[in-house]
């Protein structure tokens, strides 16, 4: 009789899970409370050991036909003019723009199609968790209850369920709200990943999709936390007030706050003690968000979703699987999370100086010569996403 398992979210890291587990016999459920496959997000990237679970799954080739078009990043000045260019990633894991570059929602819509296996319902939400120490007893807010042999929680930073089994668990804020929003595409628009550090705690960015749109964000550092919890009229009067004296592109995507696109965060990240609880384990930005400043978000969703899938494939007890996943993946993880020094400070300069500094140091970073004397491009471009070797696990790769 094959085990079953409940995962809770159909972002990232649950359908990578679920596509694995499925291969190795796991009768696979996952539950996602929006009543679709999200097609919303921004640019992601796939980096190190991620690519190399994409590639054992034979999806590369499939992520790279989705490509954005990103062919490098360019720091600009307040009239859009670059001051300083970096060229794309042409390996594994090198560049600001790495050399697999893909929206978010595409990403998720591939995992899915992928995990055709897993029998999905979508529209629901865990409400309650019960782990007798034989298995878990879940109730849903719509569906009945029912029991499974191990739960994992692949949700975002601020999940909901991981409050049921983890109510202890804090978050590290980074003092950084982050919006973003697909805008009308123009004949000004480059195939290159804008950046203007705007002063005042302030920075705007353009990036390139494959949808004939662009993908703008409005990123701005705060001590007030709970921005991300008003509705969105008040968001968006937040941001034009906030971004109402930048030039550039900041009317332009002010403009389009309205369109229907805008998804609003407060940066944060998970370090956790622990990634576990008897037979309910967490996975993702649940259990160790490193922060879209990171770079690292994607990486640790596929890895993660990969060591965890082959220690329950060789565990008979989920908590004897839970306790290697950690072991295995919590070196990556500490890594991803060391942000780089001044970090997310460092990009969103207050003052005058700082900016004149900040502009200093991306057109040393950005010079061939400097920057490899300086180290500046490495240590800011270039996430540590080969800090672990991904063990091979006795699991069929997903056809």
């Amino acid at each position: 009789m094959s085990r079953s398992i409940l995962i809770s979210g159909a972002s990232i890291a649950g359908p990578t899970l679920a596509s694995w587990l499925s291969r190795a016999g796991w009768a696979v459920t996952v539950v996602e409370r929006f009543d679709h496959v999200r097609e919303q997000g921004q640019n992601i990237d796939v980096r190190g050991v991620g690519r190399q679970v994409i590639r054992r799954m034979g999806l590369e080739d499939a992520v790279r036909a989705a490509h954005t078009g990103e062919t490098g990043t360019d720091f600009v000045d307040e009239h859009g003019r670059a001051i300083a260019a970096f060229a794309g990633g042409t390996d594994d894991t090198s560049g600001g723009t790495a050399e697999l570059e893909i929206l978010r929602g595409q990403f998720a819509k591939i995992l899915h199609a992928h995990s055709k296996d897993a029998e999905y319902v979508f529209g629901d939400q865990i409400t309650a968790l019960h782990d007798d120490g034989a298995g878990v007893d879940v109730e849903f807010r719509q569906g009945s209850p029912r029991r499974f042999d191990a739960v994992v929680l692949a949700e975002g930073l601020r999940s909901r369920s991981r409050a049921l089994v983890m109510p202890d668990a804090r978050i590290d804020e980074l003092g950084l709200y982050n919006a973003f929003l697909a805008i009308s595409r123009t004949g000004d628009d480059t195939d290159r990943w804008r950046v203007l550090p705007c002063g005042r705690g302030r920075l705007l960015s353009l990036r390139p999709d494959n949808l004939g749109t662009i993908q703008a964000s409005l990123s701005f550092t705060s001590d007030v936390r709970g921005l991300d919890r008003l509705g969105h009229d008040d968001v968006a009067a937040v941001l034009r007030a906030t971004f109402a004296d930048v030039g550039w592109a900041a009317p332009r995507v002010l403009a389009e706050l309205d369109n229907g696109s805008l998804y609003f965060e407060d940066i944060g990240q998970a370090k956790l003690a622990e990634w576990s609880r008897g037979r309910v384990a967490l996975l993702g930005d649940a259990a160790y968000c490193a922060s879209p400043v990171s770079g690292m978000g994607t990486t640790l969703a596929l890895a993660g979703a990969y060591v965890l899938a082959g220690e329950l494939a060789g565990h008979d007890d989920p908590r004897d699987a839970f306790a290697r996943y950690e072991q295995v993946l919590r070196p990556l993880v500490t890594k991803a999370q060391q942000l780089p020094p001044g970090a997310p400070q460092i990009a969103h300069p207050r003052s005058r100086l700082q900016l004149a500094a900040f502009r200093t140091a991306v057109r040393v970073g950005s010079s061939p010569l400097l920057g490899r004397v300086s180290g500046l491009a490495g240590r800011f471009m270039t996430p540590p996403a080969e800090a672990i070797t991904l063990p091979e696990y006795p699991i069929p790769a997903p056809a």
